[in-house]
């Protein structure tokens, strides 16, 4: 962090920690269904939560096929196809094949990058319309900001992203809309913390395109941009991949290991390094 003079956040899972409102999203998702249906995506949810199901971050879902595949962000490829049940499947067997990030499309193709993913593709497995779950996450994005026990400020974040500012340039790039984006960084008492906005970011799929955008505006090196986020299809590995250094906040120590990488548990460990 030292050695980089722009830093380019994530935030939703970056800015906050919280993981309470990926339950309230499956929660709305759910209340879709009919009641049937409704017990059996609570039983898959409660899988997925405790690792036991072939939904999991890390994964790609193919939405036509149900089919959940093993993506390697750096190779680019998928491997070990897994039906809804968790068996090889079938018909495709040990397959390997490229799969670009550009050929992500949220409908078909889904990157599941993190806990908003796993509610999104289990509404999708049991039927609810697209339109739908976009409505679900439109409603939990307004609830987290207007209810009281959604959002959590990270303690010492505003000051800190202040004497950052102080000295480096700060950009916020994410996939929420511009409106939710200010709402939440209102919530949380960010607002006029970066100098730069990007919103409804389209990553994975348009992540290397901002990147670049960016170094050239600012007129930065690669190995000078720092990318800060939860979502290692998002964020993390194209960022490694054009030679920048980035910051993974991630709950469970990984295994993969990169010079460029620093694996955190929280923003907070990162203010302490400080």
């Amino acid at each position: 962090m030292e050695d980089a003079t722009l830093l380019i956040f994530d935030l939703d899972g970056t800015l906050y920690e919280d993981t309470n409102h990926f339950d309230l999203f499956a929660d709305k998702l759910k209340k879709k269904l009919p009641e049937d249906s409704q017990i059996q995506f609570s039983e898959d949810y409660a899988r997925v939560k405790s690792g036991n199901h072939p939904l999991a971050i890390g994964k790609v879902y193919d939405a036509k096929e149900d089919v959940f595949w093993t993506w390697d962000p750096f190779t680019e490829q998928l491997s070990t196809p897994e039906t809804w049940e968790g068996s090889l499947h079938n018909e495709y067997g040990n397959t390997t094949k490229t799969f670009p990030v550009s050929s992500f499309d949220f409908k078909r193709w889904i990157a599941i990058g993190d806990g908003w993913w796993p509610p999104y593709v289990l509404a999708l497995h049991y039927g609810i319309d697209i339109v739908d779950c976009h409505r679900a996450y439109d409603e939990t994005k307004v609830d987290m900001a207007a209810e009281a026990g959604w959002l959590t400020q990270t303690p010492g974040l505003v000051s800190f992203l202040q004497q950052l500012k102080e000295e480096k340039t700060l950009v916020l790039m994410t996939n929420s809309d511009e409106t939710d984006t200010h709402r939440l960084l209102k919530h949380l008492g960010l607002e006029n913390l970066f100098d730069s906005f990007i919103t409804s970011a389209k990553k994975p799929i348009q992540t290397r395109q901002h990147f670049e955008e960016l170094l050239q505006a600012y007129n930065v090196q690669a190995e000078q941009a720092l990318s800060i986020g939860d979502n290692f299809m998002n964020e993390i590995a194209p960022a490694l991949q054009q030679g920048m250094k980035s910051i993974w906040l991630t709950p469970d120590q990984p295994p993969l290991t990169h010079e460029h990488l620093w694996p955190v548990g929280s923003l907070t460990e990162i203010m302490k390094e400080r």
